[in-house]
């Protein structure tokens, strides 16, 4: 495309809007990296085989979208404008689909989402519980657009802020706006974007630089990759409009390689955004001059600390240096720097669009907007949610989530990534913001929010948690490099029945200099998980100190498996099962594990058929004396 004047981006939003109206009906499929894992690219390029193939091309649209964020269920295939919501959709379901739903207006009721609690089968995607109490005003979009067809994005009001913001805004304008918007980094630390970019802007230098810090590292956190690649222009835009407010000619999105689609798709939206004109010389005709690089990271989790992110850029070694001075004021080449991660730069342009005024009108007294949650571990939907600030932790875990799996007790949710604190069960009704998960030892992060149930031990999620960071500790302060091994090798012990009398005094001893002594936040919130789990379950540290038991039965060095032999059936199943051969046993007849080869896989517990029950799993005193038994039975032979 040619470069475009403003008049021309408002008529690519009518002609796309007309040619939709003449199609009337769109099959659209998620294309995220989940859908991905699926097959929806083959799935995707089935259904326009079949759309030709019936002559219905002038009819039916197909398009493959960004994700829709209900993960498990993919992949997702929604039909526009009615919103038919299937699920699991598979390459034999394709046809029927096109028969039934799209030429005889039928839906297809088993391949609908049924409500585990209801029963009911829910035919449109935003009656789906999952979807119900979300409020998507940043995500939402990922479901219509293409995001490799910048004609999408603007169909859908794309570049209109930026627009605006060219020819009616002052730069001090801009930045009054998103103070009054309330706007909070969504990276993790949650300061007032407003205040940072004005500090950047105040900030005298001949050469100015904007970044996106899309090094999204946290385990089991995928919201940032999820935006880039299924809407990226509104991470552009909301850069250029960041840029224009500053004073900056030049911007870089930080994506790590191990994200490809995310790199791709970004990739094919910035050559979109130059050939419109969009980015380069004298943006739509303006005096404002601005592009954007790609620095792809190799992966390494303090890179998402800003300092060390900009030293990776340099080509340096990711380090993070000592503050002040702060990248707004000293940042990327000894220039004044304003990063923002991917989420809060997506958030800017609906600002400018809908106004500051609605968008402090969503959330709390002092968390503004929606946070978007990557919702894993023990629970029924996973995915990721989007969310109005302020709504409650038993929420987002029952309405949304659907509850625990195979209706097991919450027992706590971490919040905020490895850095993070975990929240126990009697606090499901706290308010999900910026200042009521610090009080309780916890953060926002970038937002993932990993689900426990009752067979979750606390300690051994410290420990992982902990071996987490402290291998990916850069080394440069000793604080973090010594202090999180100290950690991790106390918590260890205690997870092998090896713990001593004083290692929880030891372990807040130490939570206490890493926090005080370290150098970036990286190292100074590492030892929350430790704080917060000995805060809330003290009683399992102790278990597993003093009485050698994991009561969540979970720590393979506290536990047995055990063969009941009043309730063994002899049916051979475990047996078969175990991959070391530690069962001996003839059918029909009592079976036994022995002790010295069993390695506590599970696996004989889980094909147990739940009526014999005869597996049984123990810690502490009873495993004692089942051990014990075993050796003197060994001593015999």
């Amino acid at each position: 495309m040619d470069k475009i004047s403003i008049t021309r981006l408002e008529e690519i939003k009518t002609e796309v809007a007309e040619s939709r109206k003449k199609q009337k009906t769109c099959i659209t499929i998620c294309g995220g990296t989940g859908c991905h894992a699926y097959g929806c690219l083959e799935i995707a390029q089935a259904f326009k085989n079949a759309i030709k193939k019936q002559r219905l091309q002038n009819q039916v649209n197909v398009r493959t979208t960004g994700c829709h964020g209900f993960c498990e269920r993919g992949p997702i295939v929604v039909i526009q404008p009615a919103g038919i919501f299937y699920q699991r959709v598979k390459l034999d379901d394709i046809n029927e689909i096109i028969s039934e739903t799209i030429i005889n207006k039928k839906v297809l009721d088993r391949l609908l989402y049924v409500d585990p609690r209801t029963g009911e089968r829910i035919v449109e995607e935003k009656e789906v519980p999952f979807y119900k109490k979300q409020k998507r005003i940043i995500f939402g979009n990922n479901g219509f657009i293409d995001p490799t067809d910048v004609k999408d994005y603007i169909a859908l009001d794309g570049y209109k802020a930026l627009t605006k913001v060219l020819f009616n805004y002052t730069s001090e304008e801009v930045i009054s706006e998103i103070k009054t918007s309330g706007l909070r980094g969504r990276g993790g630390a949650g300061f007032l974007t407003g205040i940072k970019w004005e500090i950047c802007r105040q900030s005298l230098a001949d050469v100015k630089y904007v970044i996106c810090n899309a090094d999204e590292g946290d385990p089991g956190a995928y919201m940032d990759r999820s935006l880039l690649e299924g809407n990226p222009h509104s991470v552009i835009e909301g850069m250029i409009i960041g840029a224009y407010a500053i004073g900056a000619s030049e911007g870089y999105i930080y994506v790590r390689m191990e994200y490809p689609l995310a790199v791709k798709n970004i990739t094919v939206a910035l050559k979109q955004a130059r050939n419109l004109g969009l980015l380069g010389e004298f943006i739509l005709g303006s005096e404002f001059s601005f592009d954007i690089n790609i620095f792809r990271g190799a992966g390494a989790f303090v890179s998402g600390e800003e300092t060390s992110l900009m030293a990776s850029i340099e080509g340096r070694r990711a380090f993070p240096r000592q503050r002040p001075p702060f990248p707004a004021q000293k940042g990327l080449w000894g220039k004044p720097t304003n990063i923002n991660n991917v989420e809060t730069w997506a958030n800017v342009p609906l600002i400018l669009n809908k106004g500051a005024d609605w968008y402090s009108q969503i959330g709390t007294k002092k968390s503004k907007g929606t946070k978007i949650f990557s919702l894993v571990g023990k629970i029924n939907n996973t995915g990721l949610v989007e969310v109005p600030m302020g709504i409650t932790l038993r929420e987002i875990v029952y309405d949304i989530g659907g509850g625990i799996k195979e209706n097991k007790k919450f027992k706590a949710v971490q919040t905020g990534g490895p850095s993070g604190g975990c929240i126990p069960a009697e606090m499901l009704d706290l308010s999900i913001d910026f200042d009521t998960l610090t009080k309780v030892g916890s953060m926002m992060g970038s937002g993932g929010m990993i689900v426990m149930d009752e067979d979750t031990c606390m300690v051994d999620i410290a420990r992982y948690f902990l071996e987490f960071t402290q291998e990916e500790s850069c080394g440069k302060c000793v604080p973090c490099r010594i202090g999180t091994r100290q950690l991790v090798e106390i918590l260890t012990r205690i997870t092998q029945g090896k713990g001593e009398e004083g290692d929880v005094k030891k372990l807040l001893d130490l939570a206490k200099i890493i926090k005080e002594g370290s150098l970036c936040g990286l190292g100074q919130t590492a030892p929350n998980p430790v704080l917060t789990t000995i805060k809330h379950f003290r009683d399992e540290y102790e278990a597993h100190i003093i009485e050698k038991s994991c009561p969540a039965l979970s720590c393979k060095d506290l536990i047995v498996y055990y063969i009941e032999p009043k309730k063994c059936v002899g049916c051979l199943l475990c047996l078969k099962s175990c991959p070391v051969s530690a069962i001996k046993g003839e059918r029909k007849m009592v079976h036994v594990i022995d002790q010295d080869l069993c390695i506590k896989c599970g696996a004989c517990l889980d094909v147990c058929p739940p009526k014999v029950g005869a597996v049984s799993k123990y810690t502490g005193k009873k495993r004692d004396r089942i051990l014990k038994k075993a050796s003197s039975i060994r001593d015999r032979k």
